[in-house]
């Protein structure tokens, strides 16, 4: 703000600059009364975590010698521990902000790898044979786009591998096809770079057949490269074997500060490789002592956990989710069994509804290109962060089991809801708007377009408000913010016993009611108009007979007073009554003689006129 830099010129002390952070950090918080509905789990391991952040800023001003002994002690022991937590042997670690970044700089250590020129003569030599990285179709969405901006690629060296479409998940990369595309390329005079496989993918979270792939990445000189949630059971006891073969990948990355509940704690890339210039090169390894401490941060909460505790965590998150057998998912995804139009929005309104009711589940709506809209469920990818417990996911559960029967049965009765308006043309219309979850969205009619326009968001408000007023669970409201429609009726969930039929009556009843008021008061207003208008017009006729009656002396001010004292004139000017049944201006009584020569004009309202 202008107050802000106004001040700074001259300096604050530190208590007003954190008062300052304390405002930027709730300002959205005063404008939107509804807050945050998920916030992370911040325990005593958190703690540990943004202290590793400060203490890593201390730390930078040692003197080089002893800032060069500890970070590389730091950055050691956090690489043998994270190895021989995730059984990955033998293994290099490099720390990244960007999960992405880890994959970046293995693509740009194998190219030098596989390309001996690469260093010397750049892009050069890439024209000679082409790189090909492959990836699943089910990796992360523009995974495959950033490597390429990022590694000065054409996306012609992507390859994106289908899913199996018969046997196994269709979640899982093909194995034959791949290998199939493998041979295609090396008869283009391509050269098979790299491959990036899943240990859960990112919507379902399942396992590609690492063990095979491992096997066909050997055949044809290929880097294998894993990444995914299911990495974290690494750590456990008992591993699924189709995890375990992650451990014989060339790298893998993984982001335990989501595994253990850890805020602003770094992605890790294991790698294994035996040059140390090439690993320089390609940016995995650094001489720079301060790149060492992004390491800190975990150092420090891997101290404070220490194994039992990370593998509790880990085991936690893991029993959220009962899985039978080794080819089932740790993720469960809700779909609805019924193939209607309107599943997609009311799917995304029970995810909203779940997440709001309970928020510590940590379920979202996700897209899958087979399965379409789906809720899920993945302990492993949030319930470390939000500290999700057995009894969320009872209370789950039981929102499940409440809202679900609510959702079929308003689906179920939509057709029936929009042909009982189509019963009512005269008064009502179906307005068909896919963004509403709810039962419909009936819209006034009879009226013409230009008084249509003016008049139906007001009748439209009168008719929610006496819809509001009743005493029943439905819900009435103006609709979704960026609906298509604003001057409906959008009428929310519905139970099964509740009768649509009556309920359409009653919307029409109060349609009608209201529109025909409002015509009454139209015609009301137009009589008493032409009525005051017709007023006038005798006004000023009675005026200018009174004044050829009682002549131009008696108007003037202090004249007339004088000629009506000594000589009053009795006026033959008429009263009026204005009788608004008839819309008509009549002669009435004869109005008495006033000094002033004031006329009265009397507006007779009829006690049987039903209205204002």
């Amino acid at each position: 703000s202008k107050s802000v830099l106004c001040t700074s010129y001259s300096g604050q002390d530190v208590s007003t600059v954190l008062h300052l952070v304390h405002n930027l950090i709730h300002e959205e918080e005063e404008e939107d009364e509804k807050p945050s509905r998920r916030m992370q789990n911040v325990g005593e391991q958190g703690h540990m975590a943004l202290l590793g952040h400060s203490l890593a800023a201390y730390i930078s001003v040692l003197d080089k010698e002893r800032l060069r002994r500890l970070t590389t002690r730091i950055l050691s022991d956090t690489t043998l521990w994270l190895c021989r937590l995730f059984r990955y042997e033998n293994g290099s670690a490099y720390f990244h902000e960007d999960d992405r970044d880890g994959l970046v700089k293995v693509c740009r250590l194998v190219i030098n790898t596989r390309y001996e020129e690469y260093a010397s003569e750049g892009y050069v030599v890439l024209s000679s044979k082409q790189p090909v990285i492959y990836l699943s179709a089910s990796c992360r969405p523009g995974l495959g786009q950033h490597l390429c901006s990022q590694l000065g690629l054409p996306l012609s060296s992507l390859c994106t591998v289908p899913c199996n479409t018969v046997f196994g998940s269709q979640h899982q990369m093909d194995v034959a096809l791949l290998d199939k595309l493998i041979k295609e390329d090396l008869d283009a005079k391509k050269l098979p770079l790299l491959l990036i496989a899943n240990a859960g993918t990112p919507g379902a979270g399942h396992t590609d057949k690492l063990g095979r792939l491992k096997d066909l990445c050997d055949q044809y000189n290929m880097w294998l490269h894993v990444e995914g949630v299911n990495l974290a059971t690494l750590a456990l006891g008992q591993i699924p074997s189709a995890v375990m073969a992650a451990t014989r990948s060339d790298s893998m990355t993984l982001t335990p500060g989501l595994w253990l509940g850890l805020p602003a704690v770094t992605a890790v890339t294991l790698y294994r490789h035996e040059d140390p210039a090439l690993s320089l090169a390609a940016g995995l390894t650094s001489s720079q002592p301060v790149e060492k401490l992004r390491a800190l941060p975990l150092w420090l909460s891997l101290q404070y956990l220490g194994h039992n505790g990370i593998v509790q965590k880990i085991q936690h998150t893991a029993a959220l989710v009962i899985v039978e057998d080794e080819l089932n998912s740790p993720v469960v995804l809700f779909k609805f069994s019924q193939e209607m139009s309107a599943g997609t929005v009311s799917l995304q309104y029970l995810g909203e509804q779940l997440a709001q009711l309970v928020p510590t589940s940590g379920v979202d709506v996700v897209e899958l290109e087979d399965e379409g809209t789906c809720i899920r469920f993945s302990p492993l990818l949030t319930a470390a962060v939000l500290g999700t417990q057995h009894e969320d996911v009872t209370e789950l559960v039981e929102k499940l089991s409440e809202l679900v029967p609510v959702m079929s049965s308003t689906m179920c009765l939509r057709q029936d809801f929009r042909e009982e308006i189509h019963r009512h043309p005269a008064v009502l219309r179906y307005v068909e708007d896919m963004s509403w979850p709810g039962l419909g969205a009936p819209q006034t009619e009879g009226m013409d377009d230009s008084s249509r326009k003016q008049q139906l968001d007001k009748i439209n408000s009168e008719i929610l408000k006496k819809l509001q007023g009743l005493d029943t669970d439905i819900s009435f409201s103006t609709g979704p913010e960026f609906g298509i429609e604003k001057e409906c009726i959008f009428v929310g969930m519905v139970t099964e016993d509740v009768d649509v039929s009556e309920l359409v009556d009653t919307i029409a009843a109060l349609g009608r009611d209201i529109e025909e008021s409002g015509r009454l008061l139209e015609n009301m207003t137009e009589v008493v108009r032409k009525g005051i208008q017709e007023a006038e017009l005798q006004l000023q006729k009675a005026s200018e007979e009174k004044l050829i009656e009682e002549g131009m002396l008696r108007q003037l001010p202090l004249v007339g007073s004088v000629l009506n004292w000594f000589s009053p004139f009795e006026s033959s000017i008429k009263g009026r009554t204005f009788n608004l049944a008839a819309g008509t201006v009549s002669l009435n009584v004869q109005c008495g003689v006033l000094p002033c020569s004031v006329l009265f004009c009397c507006i007779n309202v009829l006690p049987e006129i039903n209205g204002p």
